[in-house]
């Protein structure tokens, strides 16, 4: 899993890892919250998402971007908090936007672009 500083694993080159931690930083800063990714495979996506989700440090405060490629999931979690300004609706059509970017294969360019727009409709 990826959060606030990203480490170098999964299917990311060190300039990817970049972005994406420049793109995790922002969101954080903007918004008060604290946003983690995490790529790879699920037994069952919205259940394990939401597992992962509730052992964040501050899950009420958190929010999870998890994507499984290789299965096509993609599940945004929300902690308490942070639904109060990211309602349902908006983390739907962030996903539409990011499985639209998936599609094309740019997995960072999703993770990216998820951030950006999540951080946007959660600013303070």
């Amino acid at each position: 899993m990826l959060g606030g500083s990203a480490q170098s694993q999964g299917p990311f080159s060190s300039g990817q890892l970049q972005r994406i931690s420049d793109a995790l930083s922002a969101a954080d800063a903007e918004t008060g919250f604290t946003f983690s990714v995490y790529v790879g495979d699920f037994d069952d996506p919205t259940h394990d998402a939401r597992r992962m989700h509730a052992r964040l440090e501050k899950p009420a405060d958190s929010v999870l971007l998890a994507i499984a490629p290789n299965q096509r999931g993609l599940e945004i979690v929300t902690g308490e908090h942070a639904r109060s300004r990211l309602s349902d609706q908006t983390c739907g059509l962030v996903a539409l936007s990011m499985a639209s970017t998936l599609a094309g294969g740019d997995l960072t360019g999703a993770v990216v672009t998820g951030l950006h727009m999540l951080a946007d409709r959660a600013r303070w």
